[in-house]
């Protein structure tokens, strides 16, 4: 990607582009709900200092997704605030059925339009 993203709405096409692999996505999810579980143990159960791991949860399912299946670049190495925040809003929209529309706006084929082809 050669130029700098200026909206937000441009990025998250973007972002679902460069998580076209149902797999990518699926590591995110579990990275998504790795990092909040590690910050709600921390604020329960204590000690605070435990959601400094919250990084290496969060990160390291996705990172691993990005160099190893989708074999490309993480976008959080360029837009780190969008990037994270896209992360919980592709979560989102899988949990309440929403994301294969926007799958649909970004190009990226997934199973549910496969299906609504034949």
């Amino acid at each position: 990607m050669s130029e700098r993203i200026e909206t937000y709405g441009e990025f998250f096409l973007y972002y679902l582009r460069e998580h076209a692999r149902p797999t990518t996505r699926a590591l995110h999810y579990l990275a998504a709900f790795s990092a909040l579980g590690v910050l709600m143990y921390g604020l329960i159960f204590g000690p605070l200092w435990i959601a400094l791991l919250m990084p290496v949860a969060g990160y390291g399912p996705a990172w691993i997704a990005h160099f190893f299946i989708e074999k490309n670049r993480p976008a959080t190495f360029t837009y780190p605030g969008w990037s994270l925040i896209s992360d919980y809003v592709m979560t989102a929209l899988w949990l309440t059925g929403k994301l294969g529309r926007w799958l649909d706006k970004a190009g990226v084929p997934h199973k549910g339009r496969m299906a609504a082809q034949r």
